[in-house]
């Protein structure tokens, strides 16, 4: 009886608690009772201050949500994070948190590790609009938002029981800039998704998605942090769009190849992720879902939101979606009505409307939300597994297979036994295991390398990346070599092994093509971009297991470098041109009215002979340069004067362009950009010294290009549908009118940067060069090469520089250049004639295999091929490079080559 009075009181008293749970549910403002419509409804987009204000109201009046604020993006928002679990949950968030972090680190042993996995939530990131134009991403979170507060169902309470859910806004501006630009038009049925004036993201646009192991961008610091340094969710789900015709949205897992240095775990884990949404597709009747061979995303590359989180033993989930505000068709395409293993059921020729795409979304993010509820512990486990592995693979004898180490084993294999099938395990230890060719135990950043400031930079982008790093407190030796204080260690032995390995170690991609002797299979992104080759930065491999005076910095934890005394001097100033923050404190004492030279004589550095240490403690401050008093006798110098940039754009924002303003601020220069109506107005030189045209300024000649990649430019919209305020930056840059313009300004004796498809120019404006990327038919015809005999996606090649010219002051003799010349980009290399002084090479390929890491099919064509070269036209000066020389503000090793373009510009400026 008494047993039945408590259960009638613990049943009275559970219905009593779910009575109150859905007050608190009928609460919270559903969408159309804040923005004024249903998500999804057709022709209607909200704007980023609306989403902000709804978050708000959700995390004030629901008990399932709390707020974080990242920190603010490049326009000044405040980009927003809601963190939804159960109420029990999030009492206890700071504790959940810290069982993740340690999981991910993987420190502890695995009795611990177990009761931590039985202990622990999934934390589960899902986010919305970082590609603001792919307007379904951000208004699915908005809709999951006010799903997962408001749905009181038994998955969904199982789900807030078990998880941790990151609702995370990727992009902040962009959602304010394409929605109001969508939303001008007060007729709904004539709104187009159509491109607004200027990139999406202030810098990137699409290239955000571009950025993660460099962290060039506020957003992608904001997300790095939240994810690498504070929360370690088990799985990352990054919403894109769009999907390939014929079809709905992509899910993983993706096809081949993947990046040799992730845990296997991570594909295997794909697998898993990608059935569960496939059958709850199935299960929800929504047919359209595409994976593998069906798309061309795939797990080799790093850098992506998504992406790099499989380096870190994450999960990364990619869907595209098909999806517009404005009602569109799915086509019938014969080739995509028969069901296969990449696309199980098709999707029938359709009228498609947003909600639907919403639709789609939110079975995705419940599918993997179901997942990881029902996973939990093996989840929590799987990446303290993954994380241990990596420890243990560093803290080892361990080799690393790589497909060009395999194919010249295989090769020496059957060139030394013909016949005989596989290598036998002497022939694996002599040509795959020799002790030089283990992984590396760590690496050492040595302090006393002469652009230590750039090499700290290096450290931050790791430093955001979560990756271990390690600062000297004294003098060491490791191996024989002495190091200084202040030298960076970044050990092996940790859980995100794979991802330092990739900023390190070169990438070896291999072969990939469509069938033998056919066309290549172009790369999700980039082949290759070791970081650490792409910033110069001087570094030890240490091959045994080392110790020192070691202190470990803080996650996350951005370095200053610290501020060097300023000694007294009669005799001026000395600062070293090797380093590219010295350029900032140029910049800094020519705008205090400072006098600045270049010394010729000692490899352009700059002296300034009249300056009280305070003015250069001042201008020094933050750089990590080293003033040194200049002493007697420094020599002739060259005046330095602020030059006066122009800098292209195009009609709604070149990236390549946008990222060159982010490299021209960071590094204190002025500039005014320009769009090429003003450009054909002439009377350039009048108000500039120098005219920046970066690559897509203008279309790469045919003679230039190899087969089927001349002539590519963006054409400017319809004026008819732009409003007239925006008319001035319309227009295209090419034609006849573009080259007089060009050359009026050049033979006034102006300067011009052109990089790759734009330097062509030097061709268009007569010069006498010819393509090197060329070969000799029977009949003594020249022909392009073709992408069957050269191929070189993004990829980090090796030139030889000439010393003997301005522009290459403060550079190596041997520079590492980020070389692309594959799906979307161009990158002439040029013959030029010769016994010429008019026209001088200053990057050249001195070598048959120049590939330091990527991929670079018929990379010996190259050889003998001139990357970057300057002449005189007239008066004036144009410097023409190949190749992108400040690619996604990546190339802090090739940054020099424009610094010293634009302060030749300066020395001749005009009063």
């Amino acid at each position: 009886m008494r047993r039945a009075r408590h259960g009638r009181r613990r049943a009275t008293l559970a219905l009593a608690l779910a009575a109150l749970a859905a007050v608190a549910q009928a609460a919270v403002p559903a969408p159309k009772e804040h923005f004024g419509f249903t998500i999804g409804d057709d022709y209607m987009l909200a704007t980023y201050t609306q989403t902000e204000a709804y978050f708000r109201k959700i995390a004030a009046s629901s008990d399932r949500f709390r707020l974080v604020e990242l920190g603010e993006t490049s326009e000044g928002r405040p980009q927003l994070m809601l963190v939804a679990s159960s109420p029990a949950n999030l009492a206890k968030l700071d504790e959940y948190r810290d069982i993740s972090e340690r999981l991910a680190r993987a420190r502890d042993d695995e009795a611990v590790a177990r009761r931590l996995a039985e202990q622990g939530k999934a934390v589960v990131w899902i986010d919305g609009g970082l590609h603001a134009n792919e307007t379904v991403g951000a208004h699915q979170l908005i809709e999951t938002v006010w799903q997962l507060a408001s749905r009181d169902d038994a998955e969904t309470r199982r789900i807030l029981d078990d998880t941790i859910v990151l609702l995370v806004h990727a992009n902040p501006d962009g959602q304010e800039l394409y929605s109001s630009w969508y939303m001008r038009e007060s007729e709904p049925s004539k709104r187009v998704l159509d491109k607004p004036p200027r990139l999406y993201q202030k810098y990137a646009g699409h290239d955000n998605n571009r950025d993660f192991y460099m962290a060039a961008l506020q957003e992608t610091r904001n997300l790095n942090l939240a994810m690498y340094t504070r929360w370690y969710p088990q799985i990352v789900y990054n919403h894109h769009q769009t999907s390939p015709k014929g079809t709905v949205i992509v899910i993983p897992p993706y096809r081949d190849p993947y990046n040799y240095n992730i845990d296997a775990m991570i594909p295997v884990g794909l697998e898993a992720l990608g059935s569960a949404m496939n059958l709850r597709y199935l299960q929800e009747n929504k047919p359209g879902a595409v994976s593998k061979g069906g798309s061309v995303y795939s797990t080799w590359w790093n850098g992506g939101l998504r992406t790099m989180p499989y380096f870190h033993n994450m999960l990364g989930v990619l869907t595209e979606i098909t999806g517009n505000p404005t009602p569109m068709q799915i086509p019938f395409l014969p080739e995509r009505q028969l069901p296969d293993s990449n696309l199980p059921a098709p999707v029938p020729a359709q009228t498609w409307h947003f909600r639907q795409s919403i639709d789609y979304s939110l079975t995705a993010n419940w599918a993997l939300l179901d997942y990881a509820s029902r996973n939990r512990e093996q989840l929590l486990w799987n990446i303290y597994r993954m994380g241990r592995n990596s420890i243990e693979r560093g803290s080892a004898d361990y080799w690393t297979a790589s497909p060009s180490a395999l194919a010249a084993a295989k090769e020496a294999a059957a060139r030394n036994a013909p016949g005989q099938v596989g290598l036998e395990a002497a022939q694996v230890e002599s040509m795959l295991r020799r002790p030089e060719q283990r992984d590396p135990r760590g690496y050492i950043i040595p302090a006393g390398q002469a652009d230590f400031p750039t090499a700290t930079a290096f450290v931050n982008a790791l430093q955001l990346a979560g990756v271990e790093v390690q600062r000297a407190s004294r003098p060491f030796t490791v191996a024989g070599r002495k190091y200084a204080a202040g030298s960076y260690v970044v050990k092996a032995d940790q859980a995100f092994r794979p991802h330092l390995r990739d900023m390190f170690e070169p990438q070896d991609h291999p072969h990939d093509f469509e069938y033998d002797g056919g066309p290549p299979i172009a790369p999700y992104d980039s082949a290759g971009w070791t970081l650490a080759l792409q910033m110069g930065v001087a570094f030890d491999r240490v091959l045994e297991g080392f110790d020192g005076p070691f202190e470990p910095l803080p996650a996350g934890q951005l370095q200053v470098p610290a501020d060097a005394p300023v000694p007294a001097s009669n005799s001026g100033y000395v600062l070293d041109a090797r380093a590219n923050n010295s350029v900032i404190a140029v910049n800094r004492l020519l705008k205090a009215g400072v006098a600045v030279q270049r010394l010729p004589a000692r490899d352009g550095a700059f002296f300034v002979p009249r300056a009280t240490p305070e003015a250069m403690a001042s201008a020094l401050h933050g750089t990590g340069v080293v003033a040194t008093a200049a002493g007697r006798g420094v020599g002739e110098g060259v005046p330095v004067r602020a030059p006066r940039i122009a800098l292209w754009d195009h009609y709604g924002g070149s990236m390549i362009s946008g990222w060159t303003r982010l490299v021209l601020e960071n590094f204190g220069f002025d500039y005014e950009v320009v769009y090429p109506r003003q450009i054909l107005q002439g009377d350039l030189r009048r108000r500039f010294d120098v005219v920046i045209l970066p690559s897509g300024a203008l279309p790469l000649p045919e003679a230039l290009a190899i087969e089927g990649k001349a002539g590519r430019t963006q054409k400017s919209p319809d004026p008819a549908g732009i409003p007239a305020e925006f008319h001035p930056m319309l227009g295209e840059l090419e034609g006849e009118p573009a080259l007089a313009a060009l050359r009026g300004f050049l033979q006034e004796g102006g300067h011009v940067v052109a990089t790759g498809s734009s330097s062509g120019l030097a061709l268009q404006l007569g010069l006498p060069l010819q393509s090197h990327l060329r070969v000799k038919e029977g009949d003594g015809r020249l022909r392009p090469l073709n992408p069957r005999e050269y191929y070189i996606p993004g990829s980090v090649l090796e030139v030889a520089v000439d010393k003997s010219q301005p522009v290459a002051w403060g550079l190596p003799a041997r520079l590492d250049v980020y070389f692309s010349d594959g799906r979307w980009d161009n990158a002439p290399v040029f013959d030029l004639p010769a016994g010429r002084d008019d026209i001088r090479p200053l990057l050249r390929f001195d070598s048959a295999a120049p590939l330091r890491s990527g991929w670079a099919w018929g990379q010996g064509y190259l050889e003998g091929g001139v990357l970057a070269a300057e002449a005189d036209v007239g008066p004036g000066r144009l410097t023409f490079f190949g190749t992108d020389i400040t690619f996604r503000s990546q190339t802090h090793g090739s940054f020099k080559l424009l610094f010293n373009s634009l302060l030749q510009a300066g020395a001749g400026a005009v009063d």
